[in-house]
C-alpha cells in the first residue's frame, strides 16, 4: 500500500537515513535533480527549459536538474529567488557544479521574469515540502509568471505555495501540470485544494532506504489493496452467508433516503436487506425495491419512527445496522438512536439524522457494545466537534482522527474522503463532483453496512465502500456527465467499480 507523508515524517525519514550513513543529503539532491530532468524529458522532449530555484534544498534540486539538462543538450536558464552564493550546503555544491557546466542564471527581478515567458517547460523548484504560510512578494511574482506562461509546468516535490501537510494553497501558488514527489507522496498532494494544483503526480525513488511505517501515516489504498480484503462471494455461499443488513431509515418527508440506503446495501451484495421504516413509507420502499424485506414500524403523526421497542425487534437478527438516512430529528428518533447505541451488539453505521440526533455531542456514541462507523460531511463534523466548517475543510484528516477511537471509525466526506479508526488513517482518491448530490451519502451508508455484515473491519469497510462509491461516480459521470448524474445512478454504475476491483 502507498503512504502519504507529512513534512515532519519525510524529514525524519531523510534524517534517519543520513544519520545511519546510508546516504548523504548531496546524494539525495543529485538523484532528485535527475528525477526532475527525466520528467522534463518525458513531458516535453524539446524546447527551452526555465528552472525557478528557491533558497533551500528544493532549489538545489532545481540547479542539479539544470546542469543535467544542459549536459543532455537542452537550452536551460535558472531564475533564482536569491543570489546563488547565499545558498547553504549541499545546495551550494549543486550551484557550483551547475555554473561550472555553464548553466546561465538570473536573480529574480521584474525583467528576469521574461525568461519564463519564452520557455517551453518551467520547473518549479522554489520551496518543496517545507512551505507553509504565505509566499513572499518575490516568490508570488515568480509563481504568477509561471502560471501565466502557458508552458509545461513541473513542480519539485510540491507545487510551490501548497502546504505539504494540509493541502492549503496560497493565492499565488503554482499550478503544475505534473509534480515529481521524491520518495513518497505528501499529504498535501492528495488533499484539496492542493490536489488541484499538483497535476499528474509521479513518485520518484531517490534512494532512501526502506523504513518502518511511522504512526499516523496516511494510507493511500489502491485497487489491489481493496481487492485483497474485499469479501468476495464463494461457491458455497448462500444468502445467509452474505450478510443481513438492517437499514433504519426514512420518514414521510424523506422516503427517498431509505430507498437509496437500501439500494446501496442491495447492490453491494447483501444476502438480506431489512428496510426498517415507518409504516407511512413502507409501500414506497416495497414498490421501489422488491428485493428488500420491509419491516414497517409505528410512526408519529409527522410520519417519523415512533417506538424504540418496535425498532429493536425489527433489527434483532441483523449482522449490521445502518441508522439515520431520512429519519428526521423528532424526539422519538433521538430515543431510538440512543437505544441502538446502548443495546445493539452488531456493527453500526450512523449517518445523517443518526448523527444529528447526537445533538453535537460525540460522547453519546461512547459506552456501546458494538463498533460504530460515523459518516459525517464537513457540516456534521463541525457540529460534532463544536467548530466551524472552515476548520474541518482546512484539515479533514485531523477532524476524522479527533472523531475516531479504537471502537469508532470516522469517515469525513469530501473531495478525497478521509477515514480514521483504530489507529489507522486513510484517504480515498476516487470520486468527483457527481457525488455532490443529496442522497449520495445514503447510498454510501448502505454500502458500508453490507461490508460490515459480511465481516470486514469497520475501517476497511468504510475505505472500500468509499472507493467503490467514488469509482461508480467516475464511471457514471463519464457516461452521463457530472451535471446529469444523480444519487440513484450510483448503484447503476457500481458493478463497473466492483469489476475493476475484482481484476486488481
Amino acid at each position: 500500500m502507498e503512504h502519504a507523508l507529512t513534512a515532519e515524517q519525510m524529514r525524519a525519514r531523510e534524517d534517519a537515513a543520513i544519520a545511519s550513513g546510508a546516504v548523504t543529503l548531496g546524494d539525495l539532491m543529485e538523484r532528485a535533480g535527475a528525477a526532475l530532468a527525466a520528467e522534463v524529458t518525458r513531458r516535453a522532449p524539446s524546447g527551452d527549459v526555465a528552472i525557478a530555484c528557491g533558497p533551500g534544498n528544493n532549489g538545489g534540486d532545481g540547479w542539479v536538474a539544470a546542469r543535467l539538462l544542459l549536459e543532455g543538450g537542452r537550452r536551460v536558464c535558472v531564475l533564482s529567488l536569491v543570489a546563488p552564493e547565499s545558498l547553504g550546503p549541499p545546495a551550494t555544491g549543486a550551484v557550483r557544479a551547475a555554473l561550472a557546466a555553464g548553466v546561465p542564471f538570473e536573480v529574480c527581478a521584474d525583467g528576469a521574469l521574461d525568461a519564463l515567458r519564452g520557455s517551453a517547460v518551467i520547473v518549479d523548484a522554489l520551496f518543496g515540502f517545507g512551505f507553509h504560510g504565505a509566499m513572499s512578494e518575490a516568490a508570488a511574482s515568480i509563481a504568477g509568471a509561471i502560471n501565466a506562461s502557458g508552458a509545461v509546468v513541473i513542480s519539485a516535490d510540491m507545487p510551490s505555495g501548497v502546504d505539504a501537510d494540509t493541502g492549503a494553497a496560497d493565492a499565488s501558488a503554482v499550478r503544475a501540470g505534473s509534480t515529481v514527489a521524491f520518495t513518497a507522496l505528501k499529504r498535501g498532494l492528495l488533499l484539496h485544494p492542493g490536489a488541484s494544483y499538483a497535476g499528474e503526480v509521479v513518485v520518484a525513488d531517490i534512494g532512501l532506504p526502506a523504513s518502518t511505517t511511522p504512526p499516523d501515516v496516511l494510507e493511500v489504498p489502491g485497487v489491489g489493496d481493496i481487492s485483497q480484503v474485499f469479501p468476495w462471494p464463494r461457491p458455497e455461499d448462500h444468502k445467509g452467508a452474505r450478510g443481513r443488513v438492517a437499514i433504519v431509515a426514512g420518514s414521510a418527508m424523506y422516503s427517498g433516503a431509505a430507498v437509496l440506503a437500501v439500494s446501496g446495501a442491495l447492490r453491494l451484495g447483501a444476502g438480506y436487506v431489512f428496510a426498517v421504516v415507518p409504516e407511512t413509507v413502507a409501500d414506497v420502499v416495497r414498490a421501489a425495491l422488491p428485493a428488500a424485506i420491509v419491516r414497517a414500524v409505528p410512526a408519529t403523526h409527522e410520519g417519523s419512527m415512533a417506538r424504540v421497542d418496535a425498532v429493536l425487534t425489527a433489527i434483532a437478527d441483523a449482522d449490521a445496522l445502518v441508522v439515520g438516512p431520512g429519519l428526521t430529528t423528532v424526539p422519538s428518533v433521538g430515543e431510538i438512536v440512543h437505544a441502538l447505541i446502548r443495546d445493539a451488539t452488531v456493527p453500526m453505521v450512523f449517518d445523517a439524522d443518526g448523527l444529528n440526533a447526537l445533538g453535537g455531542d460525540p460522547s453519546r456514541l461512547d459506552g456501546g457494545r458494538a463498533p460504530i462507523v460515523i459518516t459525517p460531511h464537513p457540516g456534521e463534523a463541525a457540529r460534532l466537534l463544536g467548530c466551524d466548517v472552515a476548520a474541518i475543510t482546512a484539515d479533514r484528516a485531523a477532524a476524522a482522527q479527533r472523531l475516531s477511537s479504537d471502537t469508532r471509525t470516522c469517515l469525513v466526506k469530501g473531495p478525497g474522503t478521509i477515514v480514521a479508526g483504530n489507529g489507522r488513517l486513510g484517504i480515498v482518491r476516487a470520486g468527483n463532483a457527481g457525488l455532490a448530490r443529496a442522497g449520495s451519502g445514503d447510498v454510501l451508508a448502505g454500502m458500508i453496512g453490507t461490508l460490515l455484515a459480511q465481516g470486514m473491519t469497520p475501517y476497511e469497510a468504510a475505505l472500500a465502500a468509499a472507493h467503490l462509491h467514488g469509482r461508480a461516480a467516475e464511471f457514471g459521470t463519464a457516461a452521463l456527465t457530472e451535471t446529469c448524474f444523480t444519487a440513484s445512478d450510483i448503484t447503476r454504475f457500481l458493478p463497473d467499480a466492483v469489476r475493476e476491483v475484482a481484476s486488481g
